[in-house]
């Protein structure tokens, strides 16, 4: 038997073999893939009202991660948020632990999708203030597990400053230097708090116009919330970036770390384009990341953000 390592080797027929093998009360339930399934994870749904989620080898320690805590969090959360429903092991094909969910309808998050972008981003800034209020105090640190997202910037400073000398004729290196040291400048000196760690239009479920729900949370952990807030410069602008903020009771050294978070991501990204030249992905608008703007566009937003942040 193949045993299916790579993303395009995990099949539907894969899924349902899994399910027959250990969870023979689903094997005569439909396995149908999902549109948008990410790129860390693969998702089916199984029948109407389950779904299957197969990791890859990087997100392994996620999954009793989920299992451990989602429940925890459902309780006091205002949105849905994924429930599991049962934990597979290795086997029939697929070499590592594997989550059965509840299925959430709705439809993925995107300025097509939402009826009020102000209205989903003060929705999306009450959820994150409820998560953020969760009583941390046994919940498991950022580290390796989260690739260290609520963790210190300091970790990405190589990397990020490299990003910045390789962009340079693309950016305006001299400004992003100038996020990048604001945002390392600080760090979060309150108690840790709950950190979604992948929190992208892409992992938010959308019905009636309005943000119906929040999934993905192989990222969740305990730390500093800057991770939190890519969004602003990811999804928001104007009205909606500053309902964003609003709702968010975070002083400017947090905002400013957000920043840094949101310049990594976007120069990665800008690197891979580069990287890849004409076989690269196209800019990122409302896809498989969940990002409203191109990596360029978020840079230049961060920049005019941090410049006026600074009273330039």
């Amino acid at each position: 038997m193949i045993v299916a390592v790579n993303k395009d080797e995990i099949t539907a027929d894969v899924a349902a073999r899994l399910v027959a093998a250990q969870f023979p009360q689903w094997a005569a339930l439909p396995v149908t893939p999902v549109t948008l399934n990410g790129q860390d994870n693969t998702t089916f749904r199984l029948g109407d009202e389950l779904s299957i989620r197969l990791p890859s080898a990087s997100c392994v320690p996620q999954v009793a991660k989920e299992h451990r805590w989602l429940p925890v969090l459902a309780r006091q959360l205002p949105l849905p948020i994924p429930e599991p429903v049962a934990m597979g092991r290795p086997g029939d094909g697929f070499p590592r632990p594997w989550s059965v969910y509840r299925w959430i309808a709705g439809e993925t998050a995107s300025t097509g999708q939402v009826a009020d972008l102000t209205g989903f981003a003060s929705a999306l800034a009450g959820f994150l203030a409820a998560l953020q209020a969760i009583d941390a105090s046994d919940g498991p640190p950022a580290g390796a597990h989260n690739f260290f997202r609520g963790g210190p910037l300091a970790t990405w400073d190589e990397q990020t400053r490299q990003l910045i000398r390789l962009t340079a004729d693309d950016i305006d290196a001299r400004a992003a230097a100038s996020v990048w040291d604001t945002a390392l400048a600080s760090r979060w000196e309150q108690a840790p708090v709950w950190v979604h760690g992948d929190l992208t239009a892409s992992n938010m479920l959308v019905a009636g116009g309005a943000l119906h729900a929040v999934i993905d949370f192989g990222g969740v952990a305990i730390g500093d919330p800057a991770y939190d807030l890519v969004m602003e410069w990811e999804f928001f602008t104007g009205d909606s970036a500053a309902a964003f903020r609003r709702g968010l009771h975070l002083d400017e050294a947090t905002w400013a770390r957000g920043r840094g978070w949101a310049l990594v991501k976007a120069l990665v990204n800008l690197g891979q384009e580069r990287e890849g030249g004409d076989d690269a992905p196209a800019p990122a608008h409302d896809d498989l990341f969940g990002w409203r703007h191109s990596p360029r566009r978020i840079i230049g937003l961060v920049i005019a953000d941090h410049a006026r942040s600074a009273g330039r």
